[in-house]
C-alpha cells in the first residue's frame, strides 16, 4: 500500500532528504522486525486516533487488515484508548473498526457484572508500582469507587488483554510517546516486566512517528535508555 506522504508531489519535487528519511523510516514501521508488521500498523493507527489523525489511523487500520491483523488483536487498541484517552478517542477508533471489519458491527450480549472485593484495587496499585502514586492514593481516600474503575480498565488494558499484558503495555506506551507524555517513564519499566525487549519497545515507541512526529521519539526515548 502506498504512502501518502512518500507519494506527495511537492515533498518530491523540493524535499529529497525528507522523502528518503521517511522511506526508511516506513522500512521500519512497515516491515515484519522485533515487532510483527501487521501489529505496528495496529500501533500507528491508535497512535493517530489519540492524536486526532482519523485519516492517518484510517489508512494505518486498512493497511494492518491486509497484513492479517484480526478484529480480535485490533480490539486491544479500543480497550487501551478506551482507559487511556477516554470515550471520545474510543469511539473514534470503534468507528474505524466497524468500517474495516463488517463483524464489529454485530450485536454482543451484554457483560458480566464485575465486583471489586476491598483491598483488590490498593493490591493492584501497589503490585504494579511498587508504591501507589499520590493521585491514586488520593482517589483511594476519596473516591474509592473510582478508584475500583481504573483498576477494572487497567486490569482490562493489561492484564486481560486480547493480544497480551506485553502488547498491552506497548499499545500504551506509543499513545503516551505520540503524546509526548512523562507516563511512559512508567511503562517502559512495565513493558520490560511484561516480557518485551529493548528492540520491540523502540519500534514501538517509532510507530509513534507518524502522528508525533521525531518528537515522539526524542521524548520516550530517555525512558528507553534508563535502566
Amino acid at each position: 500500500m502506498a504512502n501518502a506522504l512518500i507519494e506527495s508531489a511537492l515533498l518530491r519535487r523540493h524535499a529529497p532528504y525528507t522523502i528518503g528519511g521517511y522511506a526508511l523510516l516506513r522500512e521500519i514501521t512497515d516491515q515484519d522486525g522485533a515487532l510483527p508488521a501487521r501489529l505496528k500498523a495496529l500501533l500507528m493507527a491508535v497512535a493517530a486516533v489519540a492524536r486526532n489523525r482519523d485519516a492517518l489511523a484510517a489508512r494505518e487500520l486498512a493497511r494492518g487488515v491486509t497484513l492479517g491483523l484480526e478484529l480480535k488483536e485490533a480490539v486491544a487498541g479500543l480497550i487501551v484508548l478506551s482507559s487511556l484517552r477516554g470515550e471520545g478517542a474510543a469511539l473514534a477508533f470503534q468507528a474505524l473498526l466497524e468500517q474495516a471489519y463488517p463483524e464489529a458491527r454485530e450485536e454482543a450480549p451484554p457483560p458480566p457484572e464485575l465486583t471489586v472485593a476491598p483491598g483488590e484495587a490498593l493490591a493492584n496499585f501497589t503490585s504494579y508500582f511498587g508504591t501507589v502514586p499520590a493521585p491514586l492514593a488520593l482517589m483511594l481516600k476519596l473516591l474509592p469507587k473510582g478508584a475500583d474503575a481504573y483498576y477494572l480498565m487497567r486490569k482490562g488494558s493489561i492484564d486481560s488483554n486480547p493480544l497480551s499484558p506485553k502488547y498491552g503495555e506497548l499499545l500504551l506506551i506509543v499513545i503516551l510517546a505520540a503524546d509526548y507524555s512523562p507516563m511512559t517513564a512508567t511503562h517502559v519499566p512495565a513493558a520490560r516486566k511484561a516480557g518485551a525487549s529493548d528492540e520491540e519497545i523502540a519500534e514501538a515507541i517509532i510507530c509513534a512517528i507518524p502522528a508525533g512526529g521525531i518528537a515522539a521519539w526524542m521524548g520516550a526515548a530517555p525512558f528507553l535508555a534508563a535502566e
